[in-house]
């Protein structure tokens, strides 16, 4: 899938996988990608400035857990982001609608 097909939808799918609970980075990235039956594949150099961008916006939080030796950042849904998701799952089904009206106008959307 085109890398470009996510844009305007990442932050919704970072809220998504996050919803049933608290993940580091690149369990987000596993997680989208065993979601999308492999179809998505994110790159950290894309999902690290929007989780970032995600919490300076309140909707996520983010703490350090230490993993054995290793300290990795886990990411975590707040109030507002479980109203942001409702939002973009709102903004995704109008959308979806829309784009099957014009793709396929003979079907029941």
């Amino acid at each position: 899938m085109r890398a470009d097909a996510v844009r305007g939808h990442l932050d919704g799918l970072l809220l998504a996988v996050l919803e049933s609970g608290p993940l580091h980075g690149y369990a987000i990235i596993t997680a989208v990608q065993r979601r999308s039956g492999g179809a998505l594949a994110l790159r950290t150099g894309t999902i690290y400035p929007a989780l970032n961008r995600l919490e300076r916006l309140g909707f996520l939080r983010s703490t350090w857990q230490s993993i054995g030796e290793r300290r990795r950042r886990c990411y975590e849904l707040t109030d507002s982001g479980r109203r942001g998701l409702d939002t973009e799952r709102s903004a995704w089904d109008e959308f979806t609608s829309a784009i099957g009206s014009v793709l396929n106008p003979g079907r029941a959307t």
